[in-house]
């Protein structure tokens, strides 16, 4: 990275720590665009340059995740299915208490989860990258599947992974540990890909 790419990393990291910690403290519908910029230190039209929306200053966290089931299947070692691929990397996530598993006890990620799926407007655009995740690992799945079923395989896949992540979470919210959740958690996800099917 260049000079300037490094500042405007530091800056666009800056401008969302002070947003998440403002939106934590006081909710998402509490705190305005304004009051974001005036803890960032920057104007609102500079926010806006970084981030297009208020939401986005929330769900830029997930952002890497976009996609990455179907990156997943595209990168499987040779002989391995879909389904074994994406089981065996949710196992992985589940094993480094990926945010995205729903399997991590930290306050601050408990925190985080509860107000995306509190707030109307997060679970919205929450509910947008879940179908372009669908459509994006249908055509992964569709290089080696007719159409129709890479699609149905797609929303059972993450519907699936998405059950299991919001049952860690919700049981993590009522107060059991992740340590104490994993084996429970693996459990389920090896229940979850045995009925998905393993071909």
């Amino acid at each position: 990275m260049g000079l300037r790419e490094q500042k405007r990393q530091r800056t666009h990291d800056a401008v969302s720590a002070a947003a998440i910690a403002l939106f934590l403290e006081r909710g998402f519908d509490g705190v305005s665009v304004a009051d974001v910029a005036a803890a960032a230190e920057i104007s609102k039209p500079t926010l806006f340059r970084y981030f297009p929306s208020k939401e986005d200053l929330v769900l830029h966290q997930i952002a890497d995740h976009r996609g990455e089931a179907a990156r997943v299947v595209r990168a499987r070692p040779a002989g391995q299915s879909p389904p074994a691929a994406l089981h065996a990397h949710f196992l992985d996530g589940l094993a480094r208490r990926d945010p995205v598993t729903g399997l991590n006890d930290h306050p601050r990620v408990l925190a985080f989860h509860n107000m995306v799926f509190s707030t109307p407007s997060l679970s919205v655009r929450v509910n947008d990258y879940i179908a372009r995740d669908e459509e994006a690992l249908a055509a992964a799945l569709a290089e080696t599947d007719d159409p129709l079923t890479a699609r149905l395989r797609a929303a059972m896949i993450l519907a699936a992974t998405r059950v299991l992540a919001r049952e860690n979470w919700r049981r993590l919210a009522g107060g059991e540990t992740a340590d104490g959740l994993y084996e429970t958690a693996v459990a389920a996800a090896d229940t979850a890909f045995r009925l998905l099917g393993d071909r």
